[in-house]
């Protein structure tokens, strides 16, 4: 597990330290968690009720629903929960076909990074909470930005 990365794929958090942090609302994966390890929910920030913004490590909502995503040709269907769920199972080890593109779909998210850096001063948690969250929401962490 955490092991035999694609050598361009070098995320910076794993899933379970993307949970304690906070990302998703707190919604994602509370229907799903048997499949992971337990002590990655041990100390994560999860809502089972509703999707809560304030459980976010910005505390914004800075992602679209799964409802948008279904249907576009971002989502993988043996992963119908997005990016996260592939991640995850890539972490514990599964490989598959669509792994190139969405590791090249990660990568994209540097424009993100590049537009906090060329905006705000570094370390400023406060300057464009939304990028922050959403290049978190990537494995990216954003806190040393």
């Amino acid at each position: 597990m955490g092991k035999n990365f694609s050598p361009i794929f070098h995320p910076q958090l794993t899933p379970q330290e993307m949970l304690e942090m906070g990302v998703f609302w707190g919604k994602y994966m509370t229907d799903c968690q048997n499949e992971f390890p337990s002590s990655w929910f041990k100390n994560a920030k999860l809502s089972s009720q509703r999707k809560d913004p304030k459980l976010n490590f910005f505390k914004v909502n800075a992602s679209l629903p799964l409802s948008f995503r279904h249907g576009k040709w971002w989502m993988y269907e043996d992963d119908p929960r997005g990016w996260f769920q592939r991640y995850c199972r890539y972490y514990m080890g599964r490989r598959c076909a669509d792994d190139e593109r969405q590791i090249k779909r990660r990568k994209a998210m540097m424009r993100h990074v590049k537009a906090i850096r060329n905006n705000c001063y570094p370390l400023d948690r406060e300057c464009r909470k939304r990028q922050r969250q959403a290049v978190l929401h990537r494995a990216y962490d954003s806190r040393k930005i």
